[in-house]
């Protein structure tokens, strides 16, 4: 599914994302300013998060509580290699019935499930973004 959208859009396009998935994990493809995070928080807020999702770019993962149950947000790049996220424990994560939002999923590919949805977003210009999901 391809989405044009702005940063006005994004309760809309979290709800329609949910709508229409399979797994609860997602993995995020973006370059950096993108709004991978911005549309995560959209997600988190759709799913009954209270409090603001922010990146967790420091920890490295944040959890959440939903009205569906635990959330995961993941921000993968401060690791140094894959060895570093199974170290942390990472890999552990997966194993619970839990929504997982994943950024820079390329630099810990093997601790990731199989049944994963793919979210690549494109920068058209300052305030549209094109979003691939599948």
């Amino acid at each position: 599914m391809k989405i044009k959208y702005s940063i006005d859009d994004l309760d809309y396009v979290a709800q329609q994302l949910i709508d229409n998935s399979t797994f609860k994990t997602w993995l995020f493809n973006a370059p950096m300013g993108a709004g991978k995070t911005t549309l995560i928080k959209a997600l988190a807020k759709n799913l009954g998060v209270n409090d603001l999702a922010n990146s967790p770019t420091f920890s490295i993962v944040n959890e959440y509580l939903g009205k569906q149950g635990k959330i995961y947000h993941f921000d993968l790049y401060r690791l140094k290699n894959e060895e570093e996220a199974y170290d942390m424990g990472l890999d552990e994560y997966f194993y619970e019935d839990a929504w997982s939002f994943v950024e820079w999923p390329e630099l810990a590919t093997t601790i990731l499930p199989e049944n994963t949805h793919q979210i690549t977003i494109e920068i058209i210009d300052e305030h549209a973004r094109e979003l691939n999901f599948e």
